[in-house]
């Protein structure tokens, strides 16, 4: 048995950038504790504790359509939409939390290998 470390996900609206090229597909790897405490000494989050999710998703989200490094100001230039997709398809990633999918508005696509995370 091996352990699925990245997982490919499809935004429902999409990421548009500054030439207004759209960027849908992208891949998420497994947080490792530093992800989630280094934000803790940004001062953007100090002023804003909800910062620290844009900072983490920034970390490990590894590829968004051709954009060479997603980084905070990619996250921060989300649909919000697409961001809350992002937090939810985290927690489904790094937590197994698949109760989320309840909540989910109908017809949002989860990646069937996410789905089945241990």
């Amino acid at each position: 048995m091996s352990l699925h470390t990245e997982y490919p996900f499809t935004l429902p609206k999409g990421y548009v950038d500054d030439e207004g090229s759209l960027h849908r597909t992208g891949i998420m790897r497994l947080a490792c504790a530093r992800d989630e405490i280094e934000p803790l000494r940004d001062p953007r989050v100090k002023e804003n504790e909800a910062y620290a999710t844009v900072i983490v998703l920034a970390k490990v989200i590894t590829e968004l359509g051709d954009i060479a490094q997603v980084t905070p100001k990619v996250v921060e230039k989300l649909f919000v939409g697409d961001y809350q997709y992002l937090q939810d398809f985290y927690r489904i990633v790094n937590f197994g939390d698949a109760s989320i999918l309840e909540t989910l508005e109908p017809g949002t696509p989860f990646p069937q290998e996410v789905l089945a995370v241990d």
